[in-house]
Formats: structure tokens, sequence, C-alpha cells
């Protein structure tokens, strides 16, 4: 069941918090070495980060605006997309009901496809879809630079998956 339309979110972070976002990436890359090799993407990720954490509930009134939900925050997670990384097509656990994929840094284009539609996304831009029901993927393999972006991720107050709120069910496992 589709709780929301896919579609673009432009400017979805500030040029002050994209400032932020791009020291702070860069430092998570060159210091720490505290991320996981995404299976999904071979590229190095973090799951449940600290500033991450507090910019996916800094924005849930732009994603319920924009969904016309009223929504519990489950969880974010930050990947840097690497040279020879990749994203197939897939759908997400229920913890990802509706969900924000946004460009923090990109030194070239990669877009993400939604259902068939094409997002190219610039710095601070975000594409919000339907995470567990709506395919969504990159297309090929990744041959550029380095990409960072981040996925935010929210269910619905009202909905089937609203036990997974703050990702209640993976922190139990």
């Amino acid at each position: 069941m589709v709780a929301v339309n896919y579609k673009l979110i432009k400017n979805f972070f500030t040029k002050e918090e994209l400032i932020i976002l791009n020291k702070y990436c860069y430092n998570k890359l060159d210091h720490n070495k505290d991320y996981e090799i995404d299976h999904q993407s071979f590229s190095p990720a973090w799951y449940n980060d600290p500033l991450m954490n507090g910019l996916l509930d800094l924005k849930l009134p732009i994603v319920e605006r924009e969904s016309n939900l009223n929504l519990f925050p489950t969880y974010a997670y930050w990947r840097y997309y690497i040279f020879g990384g990749m994203l197939t097509k897939h759908t997400d656990r229920p913890a990802c009901e509706i969900s924000v994929t946004a460009c923090i840094k990109k030194y070239d284009n990669w877009p993400i496809v939604v259902e068939g539609t094409e997002f190219e996304l610039e710095e601070g831009d975000g594409v919000l879809y339907a995470g567990c029901d709506q395919e969504h993927w990159r297309p090929g393999i990744y041959k550029g630079e380095g990409m960072a972006q981040v996925f935010f991720h929210y269910v619905n107050k009202l909905g089937p998956n609203k036990d997974h709120a703050y990702d209640q069910i993976r922190k139990n496992l």
C-alpha cells in the first residue's frame, strides 16, 4: 500500500546546513573508521549517526508537510558512494515506510530512480518516496569522484508500521 507519491523536495537542506554537513562528513571519512562497508552499495556507510539522527527529527515537519502524513521518525543512515559503488533495484524494510534520500555533496551526476522516474539531486535536494512500496535504485555502477547521501526514514503514526517508530524493532533484535 503506497502511502505517498514520490516527489522532489528542492532545498531540503539549507546552505548553512550543507556547510556543516560537508565538514562533518569529510571529518568522518578522514578520521573515523566506525563505518561499515554497505553490502548493497560497497561504500562506507553509517547507521544511527548522532548528527544525522538529530536532523531526522529536525526535518520531520518538512517531511510531514510534503507527505501529508503524521509521522514517527525511525532512523537515519548516510553513505558516501565511492567509485564502483552501486545501488540495485529494491524496496526497504517496514521502518522505511516514508523515506527521503537527500544529497549532501556530489562531484558528478548519478540519479536516483523511483518507480522508473529519475531524479538528479543537486546538493541540498531530497526525494520523498514510499521506501517499502516503491522500487528505487541507481543506474549502473558509480564511476564518479564521490557522493554523500543521507537517508531519513519515517512511519505513519496511524499506519501498519507504527511499531517501528524510533527503529525499536531493530534495536530489540
